[in-house]
C-alpha cells in the first residue's frame, strides 16, 4: 500500500502524501450491511457542545462490521476489499457457504478469493491469516487482532489500521496479552480473536497537505489555550509567546484539569486487577 506523493503544483500539494490502496473495490457497498449515519457536530440531546472541534464533513453511510464473527465452522470467501470512512482500516466483504454477507476487518495479506472460516477447534495449518478462533488454541507469540474483552461481547482491541495484539501466554484459563502501547494484560482464554495484522499500515504516514482535507474528515480547527486571551482559557494571555499564560503555571484544560503527565484513570475500576503492567512499564496504580 504505497504513499502517493503529488508535485507541488500548488502549495497544498506541495506537502500531500496520500494513501494510495490498489485493489479496492470500486462498487457501492452492501445495501443490506450499511445503516444511515447522522452527524451531531459534537452536541448532546440538549444541544450543548460536548465535545470540542466536531462539525461539518462528507456525508458517511455506516457499514455493519461483524466484530462476534458467530457463524461457526461455515466456510467464507473474500469477495472484495473495500474502503470504509469510518475507519483506519480496510473492510473485507465475505459471502459463507450458506449465503449470508458479512464485513470484517481486513487484515495484512487477505487477498480477494481466499478462503476463511470461524471455529472452536482447529489444527496446526489452520493457523492462517483471517481465522477466527478462540485464544486458548492459538499458540504463544501469535499475532492477533480483534480480540475480544468478554466472550461474546464482541471485538474491542487491535482493529485500527497496522495493528496487532501478541499472544504471550495461556494458563488456568486466563490469556496474557501484549497490547501495542506495551502494557500487559490478561483476558478469559474463551474470548475469540483474528489471525494476522490488521491492514493499511501505511495509513500513520498521511500527510493531509491541507486545513481544508481536515474539515472534509468532520474535524474543525484547533485553537491552542496559549494563543487565547486569559478570560478564555487558564493558560491565555501574557506578553507575547509565554508559557502557561503570565505565570509559570501547568498547562490545563479550559476547566482546569492537568494535561500534562496526569493519570486520569479511576483507580477503582474494575479491569485494574487484569492488567500486568501498564504501558509505562509499571504496574497499575494502588497493585504492587
Amino acid at each position: 500500500m504505497p504513499i502517493k506523493s503529488f508535485r507541488p503544483l500548488t502549495a497544498s500539494t506541495r506537502f500531500t502524501q496520500l494513501n494510495v490502496t490498489p485493489g479496492l473495490a470500486k462498487k457501492r457497498p452492501e445495501r443490506a450491511l450499511t445503516e444511515s449515519h447522522g452527524k451531531s457536530g459534537g452536541r448532546n440531546n440538549n444541544g450543548r457542545v460536548t465535545s470540542r472541534r466536531r462539525g461539518g464533513g462528507h456525508k458517511r453511510l455506516y457499514r455493519v462490521i461483524d466484530f462476534r464473527r458467530d457463524i461457526m465452522d461455515v466456510p467464507a470467501t473474500v469477495a472484495a476489499i473495500e474502503y470504509d470512512p469510518n475507519r483506519t482500516a480496510r473492510i473485507a466483504l465475505v459471502v459463507y457457504a450458506n449465503g449470508e454477507k458479512r464485513y470484517i476487518l481486513a487484515p495484512e495479506g487477505l487477498e480477494v478469493g481466499a478462503t476463511i472460516f470461524t471455529s472452536k477447534k482447529a489444527t496446526n495449518n489452520d493457523f492462517v491469516v483471517g481465522n477466527n478462533f478462540p485464544l486458548e488454541i492459538i499458540p504463544p507469540a501469535t499475532q492477533i487482532n480483534c480480540v475480544e474483552l468478554l466472550p461474546g461481547r464482541g471485538a474491542q482491541m487491535g482493529r485500527t489500521a497496522g495493528t496487532s495484539v501478541e499472544l504471550v501466554a495461556v494458563e488456568n484459563g486466563q490469556a496474557t496479552l501484549k497490547l501495542p502501547s506495551g502494557e500487559l494484560r490478561r483476558v478469559n482464554a474463551n474470548c475469540r480473536a483474528t489471525i494476522g495484522v490488521i491492514g493499511n499500515a501505511e495509513h500513520q504516514n498521511v500527510s493531509l497537505g491541507k486545513a481544508g482535507r481536515n474539515r472534509w474528515l468532520g474535524k474543525r480547527p484547533r485553537v491552542r489555550g496559549m494563543a487565547m486571551n486569559p478570560v478564555d482559557h487558564p493558560n491565555g494571555g501574557g506578553q507575547g509567546k509565554s508559557k502557561g499564560g503570565g505565570g509559570r503555571q501547568h498547562l490545563v484544560s479550559p476547566w482546569g484539569q492537568l494535561a500534562k503527565g496526569f493519570p486520569t484513570r479511576k483507580r477503582a475500576k474494575p479491569s485494574n486487577s487484569l492488567i500486568i503492567t501498564r504501558h509505562n512499564g509499571r504496574p497499575p496504580r494502588g497493585k504492587k
